[in-house]
């Protein structure tokens, strides 16, 4: 094959990525548009939705608070976390409660969304800053905790009794996480590396078998949530898009989301294809339908 032949196939296959595509129904997905104009910091993440639709973000206004969105993109304050603490990755289990990593006071929160009461499921001193969550179906809690000044990381899992127990260390920055459908897998990025690792799930939920699912020579990687059908949609922080990528590690499509800095994704709507996207640089969410619910909204009990 000639190298103009072989330019005209890589372009094809990237404009077959980044295009949006119709559904069968004739609606456009994978196309980003603005929900929110602004109202948050900098530090904009979490991002998890509830039965209801609305999204829940944190740094709204400032970084301690977690503030409520509606689908419509109304923005309003949550709650306001104590002090010495700040929220960054957001989830919900099946019955509705919420899980909130405080990176600043080595704490993952549980939190009743109708009461507003805010517990400290787990303080363990041996985290760095524990950044973002996932949960099994079971209720069992795994948290990545980057190092982000040694550039390493570890991840944490964490009983439904609130005990923590340290299940890798020595990785890069440990950042988006997630489990697989059918809960026998944990996959976890290195935002720095750009390796997306994948362990087995133990049924005492510990993990072994570590190995390499996909690397990416360029830019950064955020949060990290699965579909229904096990497919990962990864923050590429620095390239402003969402990458979707198969179980066995296949790029399957990137959408653009309007701005630089992609920093974590959810899915909700009202049949779980929304996604919602927080962004650094404007701010905002921004939102895209996808052809597959997310597995979160998935488990969500009536």
């Amino acid at each position: 094959m000639s190298t103009l032949s072989r330019i005209a196939v890589l372009t094809l296959l990237l404009l077959q990525l980044l295009s949006p595509w119709l559904s069968s129904g004739g609606e456009t997905l994978f196309v980003a548009t603005p929900l929110t104009a602004g109202g948050f910091t900098e530090g904009i993440e979490g991002p998890a939705c509830d039965r209801e639709g609305n999204i829940y973000v944190v740094s709204f206004l400032q970084a301690r608070n977690i503030g409520k969105v509606t689908p419509k993109g109304r923005a309003e304050l949550f709650l306001a976390l104590d002090e010495k603490s700040a929220g960054n990755g957001i989830r919900f289990n099946p019955a509705g409660r919420m899980f909130v990593a405080d990176y600043t006071g080595h704490n993952v929160l549980e939190i009743d969304p109708r009461t507003r009461a805010i517990k400290v499921l787990v303080h363990e001193d041996r985290m760095n800053q524990p950044n973002d969550l996932a949960i099994a179906a079971d209720g069992t809690l795994y948290a990545s905790d980057p190092n982000w000044k040694q550039g390493t990381g570890q991840i944490w899992r964490i009983t439904r009794e609130g005990v923590a127990h340290l299940e890798a260390e020595g990785m890069g920055t440990t950042n988006g996480i997630e489990v697989s459908p059918d809960g026998r897998r944990l996959y976890v990025n290195e935002s720095l590396q750009r390796n997306v690792w994948v362990f087995d799930v133990g049924r005492d939920g510990t993990l072994s078998g570590k190995r390499l699912l996909v690397s990416f020579p360029d830019h950064g990687f955020d949060g990290m949530r699965s579909d229904v059908d096990g497919n990962l949609y990864i923050t590429r922080h620095g390239k402003g898009t969402v990458v979707k990528v198969s179980p066995e590690g296949k790029v399957l499509r990137e959408i653009d989301v309007l701005g630089p800095n992609p920093s974590n994704i959810c899915f909700g709507g009202r049949d779980g294809r929304t996604a919602y996207v927080t962004e650094v640089l404007h701010r905002r969410l921004v939102q895209f339908r996808v052809d597959r619910p997310g597995l979160e909204w998935s488990r969500r009990k009536p």
